[in-house]
């Protein structure tokens, strides 16, 4: 119990600093693209879990056990930056409505599909940037971020801190839409987590 509750704490914060790049992203979307960057250098060099860079690496089911604490820790933790940005000046909440109005357009498989390609974009930045010692291993994590944004991949823990932030009754309504939409934005980011294995071997 110990060792779950270090787990969610350590996501929790991962959550937080990954909530903190999607509030950049939100403020400015060009250069918060680039700004995103800071959530998961931030989480790789802490060493924090995070869902989408602890997904690539699990090898059994306790791990799998321990995936959704992280998921879940997650969720909190960019559930706390959403309470920052409803305190904030800036039109944070519409541009987050809009975000997951296109989700919803663009359909739960379609979104699922997509999100597949945000999977292996991370675990390839991750698993380089753990080999940090060489600076040149940090470049992936630099140009995986940016890319999945411009190629519109959902991220699961970034969405989920747009999806908080959006306006309580334009949620309500749509509950078990948008719960659907983000249980296909999960999976996708699983299998793509997880896809280098049926290619390669890492060292």
């Amino acid at each position: 119990m110990k060792d779950l509750f270090t787990i969610f704490r350590s996501a929790v914060f991962a959550g937080v600093c990954i909530g903190i790049a999607g509030y950049g992203f939100l403020a400015g979307k060009t250069v918060g693209m680039f700004l995103f960057v800071f959530g998961l250098a931030t989480v790789v060099s802490y060493k924090l879990k995070l869902f989408t860079g602890t997904a690539g690496f699990v090898t059994s089911w306790q791990d799998m056990g321990n995936l959704l604490v992280i998921l879940l820790g997650n969720i909190c933790g960019c559930g706390l930056v959403s309470l920052m940005a409803r305190c904030s000046a800036l039109p944070l909440q519409a541009e987050a409505t809009t975000l997951l109005e296109g989700r919803l357009a663009l359909g739960w498989w379609k979104c699922g599909v997509l999100a597949i390609g945000c999977g292996i974009l991370m675990t390839t930045a991750v698993y380089f940037a753990r080999k940090s010692k060489e600076i040149g291993h940090w470049i992936p994590l630099l140009f995986a971020v940016p890319l999945f944004i411009h190629c519109g991949f959902p991220h699961c823990i970034a969405d989920i801190f747009y999806y908080w932030t959006v306006p309580y009754e334009a949620v309500c309504g749509r509950l078990g839409e948008v719960v659907g939409l983000y249980a296909s934005i999960v999976t996708g980011n699983f299998i793509g987590c997880n896809l280098y294995r049926a290619f390669i071997r890492p060292e």
